[in-house]
């Protein structure tokens, strides 16, 4: 817009992840925001988007849009209306403006050989959400799992401004690997992932093992399997890292003189999730992620 503001738009919205309507707003309204600061960037407007069928109480979707309005209002972000149309299945998110600094929007390509990958959530949330379906989850897993949901990447983008970001994404719907495949790809990389240094959500690698596993992992390992080298890597973490989330972290590149600075910052930042160095970038190779 100008030589020190570039607008940044996005669009989300998905049917419900968790039954507390309130919930469900919160998390959908995270989730539409993450694209803003995965690339750097302040949300300052929001639209709804809602889709909601006659047959539920209205005061269903009043509590989704309440939650939805309080992750706005904490995103320093301001409300200023939306559209609603009728459906069959509740649908809500957000249409999001944001503002960034032209010479400092974090790209999702870029990454060089010797970078350090640091990531912001732990993963595992749409295994977590199946075992929930299955009435399997303990209420510290499900705890655990909305906290993960619901959580901006307002605080780790802010943490993140001192530093130069080589390359950044938020994880979401394509799983760990299908983001990574994307960066390194991008930027004629291949990055080698450590599993034992990967943060999962509690009870997420035993629902993996039992087989609760959503089809989108299998949709998602479909798409970028043959692009991973995973050698005797147990099947259980395979899952985890093809696993859909739902409102993930954000992934950075940073050089390895900057990775330790870095964590110590997202740490004193104080964020509800957990922060790990999931491995490093290397000059391009047959495959474009090696799993260890």
């Amino acid at each position: 817009m100008t030589d020190e503001v570039a607008l940044i738009q996005t669009v989300d919205f998905f049917t419900p992840v968790v039954d507390d309507p309130y919930t469900f707003g919160q998390i959908a309204a995270a989730n539409s925001l993450s694209d803003v600061y995965a690339m750097g960037g302040e949300p300052k407007i929001a639209l709804n988007i809602v889709g909601f069928p006659n047959c539920l109480d209205p005061s269903i979707l009043g509590e989704i849009l309440a939650g939805g309005a309080d992750k706005v209002k904490e995103a320093g972000a301001v409300l200023v209306g939306g559209h609603s149309v009728q459906d069959e299945e509740p649908k809500y998110g957000l249409c999001v403006t944001g503002f960034v600094h032209p010479k400092k929007i974090f790209k999702n390509y870029g990454c060089q050989p010797g970078d350090v990958l640091i990531l912001t959530k732990q993963i595992g949330s749409g295994i977590i959400n199946t075992a929930v379906k299955a009435e399997l989850a303990s209420e510290q897993e499900i705890r655990e799992t909305v906290q993960v949901m619901s959580s901006l990447n307002k605080k780790a983008k802010e943490a993140a401004e001192g530093f130069s970001i080589h390359a950044c994404t938020d994880v979401t719907g394509f799983g760990l690997l299908g983001h990574c495949a994307e960066m390194a790809k991008a930027s004629d990389v291949s990055f080698r992932l450590r599993v034992s240094d990967i943060a999962f959500m509690s009870g997420a690698a035993e629902y993996a093992k039992m087989g609760l596993v959503p089809a989108g992992a299998y949709r998602n390992r479909s798409y970028v399997g043959g692009q991973v080298e995973a050698g005797d890597t147990e099947e259980c973490y395979l899952d985890l890292l093809y696993d859909p989330q739902t409102s993930g972290g954000l992934l950075f590149s940073v050089s390895a003189d900057d990775a330790q600075a870095l964590v110590e910052s997202l740490e004193n930042a104080q964020i509800d999730t957990k922060v790990s160095v999931i491995g490093t970038v290397k000059d391009k190779m047959e495959k474009l992620i090696y799993v260890q």
